[in-house]
């Protein structure tokens, strides 16, 4: 999870690139952009750690006992993290 302040940094890197971009007309104050940028980014994060906490739950299930950091299960999580992200994104 990233602090409070590397959020807040991530998003004031992001607002200044949107300003740059001549694809992207600013229709609110910086203070209530920066503050929509931090709650998408917070909601991201959140749903992603949702999603690890899934696939380890899943991955210590199997009755073979994969061993975490292994390179079997770490193909293992890659692609139940990549299957549990779609699941998310269709809802």
């Amino acid at each position: 999870m990233l602090s409070e302040d590397k959020i807040s940094h991530l998003s004031h890197i992001i607002l200044q690139l949107l300003k740059k971009s001549p694809l992207v007309t600013m229709q609110a104050d910086d203070g209530r952009i920066l503050k929509e940028i931090k709650r998408v980014l917070a909601s991201e994060l959140a749903q992603e750690e949702q999603i690890d906490r899934t696939v380890k739950a899943k991955l210590a299930s199997y009755s073979r006992g994969i061993v975490e950091g292994g390179a079997e299960w770490e193909v293992l999580y890659r692609k139940t993290f990549e299957e549990e992200t779609r699941k998310h994104a269709k809802t």
